[in-house]
């Protein structure tokens, strides 16, 4: 009997409940980190354990995810890098920078544009956009 990993339901389980910002800043992930952290008073960190690596080419392509779990509930924030070395991490996005996942607890309407809005003050930050998760077409690369 072969076992066939169902990519689609690990994807939906994996978005359920989730928001996502599309991020175009022209700028290293460490510098909008840091200004994230000052901004929110938050503490994003790069995780390595969770990072992506994809094969094209070939070649293996690493992408970067920094992670702030918050403390008074289970609400995790996660930067993702969606370029490293030519590549794309969604390549249907190739416009945007970084991808900003909030998943883990239920995130209401308000905090989420209010964090749309705090991002957009950053320096270098040229657009900020809701993503529809129906219109990401390789939501399997974002599964850590």
């Amino acid at each position: 009997m072969k076992l066939k990993l169902d990519l689609d339901e690990l994807a939906e389980e994996f978005f359920r409940n989730t928001r996502l910002i599309g991020i175009v800043a022209p700028i290293k992930d460490y510098q909008l980190c840091w200004q994230l952290n000052q901004l929110l008073t938050i503490d994003f960190r790069n995780n390595n354990d969770i990072e992506i690596q994809l094969k094209r080419k070939k070649r293996d392509y690493y992408f970067a995810i920094f992670q702030y779990c918050e403390a008074t509930n289970s609400l995790n924030h996660y930067l993702y890098n969606n370029q490293f070395d030519g590549e794309y991490l969604l390549p249907e996005f190739r416009h945007l920078d970084f991808l900003y996942l909030l998943k883990g607890d239920v995130v209401s309407d308000e905090f989420f544009h209010q964090l749309m809005d705090t991002i957009r003050k950053i320096n270098g930050v040229q657009l900020v956009m809701e993503l529809a998760h129906e219109k990401i077409k390789n939501k399997g690369h974002m599964i850590f």
